[in-house]
């Protein structure tokens, strides 16, 4: 398995695919990298030579964040709208969808499991 940014990419995959794989890299930036080093998209991974792999890795480490120090930006950006009161902030803080959409019914990602609320007796039961 070839390293590139500290991460394991799959051999067997097409080098377009498998820098998919880091944190930080899709596949239109994947694209983007390979089309600047000029190699080709439809090669393995397994298959690059030593002097490419550095090249791929020296150039995403120069011009991307990635892997661990995109992670804890994000967390201190998420922090940041906690701790100034934001809107999104306590969204993020109740554990509710940020950017807008609906919880009457859906959301569970955001909202885990159903919490059943037992219903309201009626007049006849309280007398």
């Amino acid at each position: 398995m070839p390293r590139i940014a500290g991460t394991d990419i799959p051999a067997d995959k097409r080098i377009v695919v498998a820098l998919t794989y880091i944190y930080g890299i899709g596949r239109s930036l994947s694209q983007k990298i390979l089309k600047d080093l000029n190699i080709d998209e439809g090669i393995r991974a397994k298959d690059l030579h030593e002097d490419q792999l550095s090249s791929v890795g020296v150039y995403i480490e120069r011009n991307f964040s990635i892997e661990g120090h995109l992670r804890r930006q994000e967390t201190q950006n998420i922090s940041r709208l906690k701790s100034i009161g934001s809107y999104r902030g306590m969204r993020h803080r109740f554990g509710l969808p940020v950017r807008g959409q609906r919880t009457k019914t859906n959301a569970r990602t955001r909202k885990g499991r159903k919490k059943t609320v037992a219903g309201k007796k009626s007049v006849k039961e309280l007398g």
